[in-house]
């Protein structure tokens, strides 16, 4: 395996574990929302799964923008 083979497995390796933690973050709001008995938590909640879904959607883009461009 080259080395340009390893780095390519370490990024696609980084940008799924990114996209896993952002799945995790979102089953976390999920709970919060489902498990809350106030206002502010279900809020809380909703606002935890919006910035997961965000994240799942445009981190990994940019870190593949970030590493298709080369370095000056």
């Amino acid at each position: 395996m080259t080395e340009a083979d390893r780095l390519a497995r370490k990024r696609y390796y980084l940008m799924s574990g990114v996209n896993l933690a952002a799945a995790a973050g979102a089953v976390l709001g999920l709970l919060i929302m489902g498990r809350s008995q106030a206002t502010e938590h279900t809020l809380l909640g909703g606002a935890l799964i919006l910035a997961s879904l965000y994240v799942m959607a445009v981190v990994p883009r940019a870190m593949a923008r970030k590493w298709k461009t080369p370095a000056p």
